[in-house]
């Protein structure tokens, strides 16, 4: 063998001998993706130590938009979506829009028996005199300060429940169904049957309160928790979110009317919002109920750092409404700061 091919031959098994040497002294400590892996577990810990605070079933899901990376405490779980139930109604009248079967412009004349308990605004200017108003504006007071008048107006002319849900079945969401009218949702909940339609107008709503008794009313608000209707779990509602983003649902000026809306929310200002930096972006839509807060939206991080979708639930609590927004707020801002102070790789941001 020539002396020149003898020197690559010792050269070569000298750098073999020395990678296999540097290779068995790699300590054997936990993987890397392990390690990786302790700021979410400590994000985890945190929601534990939220969800006692909370009082109840806490009910988390999140996705950074722009990477997909998601996180979740009992996101699978369902919970009562109280007035979220809101944004799905939204999205299946905004799909009419663009089919042009509904216009925006379009006036709804509303009758006595259309003012329902929970719209303050509706009911405290305009019931007695009588009014239309355009689908625009009703949307408008349906997600801004979540009116349940308008809000069932436009359950009714986006097809009812069965289309609300239809709708989110063919967008792909599952573990979200919408059954009932907000009326029918504090009746169900307070423990009084409703008489037929055309009886209704806002001071009956009252007296049939006033005939339920408070231990009725307990039994009632049990069963409504434990009820399968209008729930969601976190995981489907931030599935919705994400499709409103991403413009997989709606057209441009749809989507875009939808998410202006959501930024001028005006309910629940303790809750995603409550301890997130001045200033910062928040898109939602609030529900509440005995015992149930809850709080969905778009959060935008800064400095680039992109959007979340994030829905937190709170069910089946005793604590005050304080209380339970105080940990919507907390667990909100843990979220932002793992998605903030965690960002995934360069490589998976889209």
């Amino acid at each position: 063998m020539p002396l020149k091919s003898i020197f690559r031959t010792v050269l070569l098994l000298s750098f073999l001998s020395l990678s296999t040497s540097c290779l068995a002294q790699v300590p054997s400590t936990a993987p890397v993706s392990s390690v990786a892996d302790v700021p979410l577990q400590r994000l985890q810990g945190e929601f534990d130590r939220l969800a006692k605070s909370a009082g109840g079933t806490l009910g988390v899901s999140a996705v950074h938009l722009e990477s997909g990376r998601r996180i979740g405490f009992h996101p699978t779980e369902r919970f009562p979506m109280a007035s979220t139930y809101k944004i799905p109604i939204a999205v299946q009248l905004l799909h009419q829009v663009d089919e042009g079967v509904i216009s925006l412009d379009r006036m709804i004349e509303l009758k006595a028996s259309d003012f329902h308990p929970g719209s303050g605004m509706l009911t405290e200017f305009l019931s007695k005199s009588g009014v239309s108003l355009s689908v625009r504006n009703l949307l408008e007071l349906m997600l801004v300060i979540s009116d349940n008048t308008a809000a069932d107006m436009l359950l009714r002319l986006a097809g009812g429940p069965e289309a609300v849900t239809a709708r989110m079945r063919a967008m792909g969401i599952p573990d979200m169904d919408i059954h009932r009218p907000t009326v029918n949702m504090i009746a169900d909940s307070e423990g009084y049957a409703l008489p037929p339609e055309s009886e209704w107008k806002p001071e009956l709503f009252q007296k049939l309160y006033e005939g339920t008794t408070a231990e009725s009313r307990r039994a009632s608000l049990r069963n409504f928790h434990a009820d399968p209707r209008d729930t969601s779990s976190p995981e489907a509602m931030v599935m919705l979110l994400e499709r409103i983003y991403r413009g997989e649902s709606l057209k441009s000026e749809s989507r875009a009317l939808l998410l202006d809306i959501m930024d001028r929310c005006q309910t629940g200002k303790a809750r995603i919002k409550g301890i997130l930096p001045p200033g910062t972006v928040v898109g939602h839509k609030t529900g509440t109920f005995s015992g149930i807060t809850n709080d969905v939206g778009i959060v935008t991080l800064p400095e680039d750092a992109g959007h979340v979708a994030i829905a937190v639930f709170v069910k089946s609590s005793e604590k005050s409404a304080a209380e339970r927004e105080r940990s919507i707020a907390q667990a909100s801002r843990a979220v932002y700061d793992f998605f903030l102070f965690q960002p995934p790789d360069r490589g998976m941001m889209k």
